[in-house]
């Protein structure tokens, strides 16, 4: 049986853990920059983010980063999934349905219009997992990103 909890301030070094290693999956393993510090502090002091933990027979098998966005054609908020993580071990047991499903419940509850995230294209398990749960691709749309030095110049 699963259970999905919200973090806590002692979950962080576990979070930073399935953050390397969902970066690792992702074949980005040297991308991650954060730290323990720098995840506390966003999490539990500036509270740009919230994260849940899934537990399975007591231990820790996943979780899931999370931030409010806002639609202007809706008018509303919507909560968008950064990361979802499940460890090897507990994938096909149901813990990413269980954190989805969890999500999706915070979704309702804060009256959100959209439950939004993005998946790398060729990670076709993920998609199929996805799309059994409902959830449609946004075909025609591509993510954009300016960082580093790009991000520094646009700036002026």
């Amino acid at each position: 049986m699963t259970h999905v909890r919200p973090a806590t301030r002692g979950d962080v070094s576990t979070i930073l853990r399935f953050v390397k290693e969902l970066a690792a999956f992702e074949r980005e393993p040297d991308a991650v920059k954060a730290d323990a510090a720098m995840l506390e502090a966003a999490l539990f002091d500036e509270h740009a983010a919230e994260a849940v933990i899934a537990e399975s027979d007591g231990e820790a098998a996943g979780f899931a980063l999370f931030f409010h966005n806002f639609s202007t054609w809706t008018g509303r908020k919507g909560l968008y999934l950064e990361d979802l993580y499940v460890t090897q071990d507990a994938r096909g047991k149901g813990v990413g349905t269980a954190l989805l499903r969890h999500l999706a419940g915070i979704a309702v509850a804060r009256d959100c219009a959209r439950f939004e995230w993005s998946v790398l294209d060729w990670n076709a398990d993920a998609i199929r997992f996805y799309r059994k749960m409902g959830a449609e691709g946004m075909d025609g749309w591509t993510v954009q990103r300016l960082s580093g030095a790009e991000l520094t110049r646009l700036a002026g």
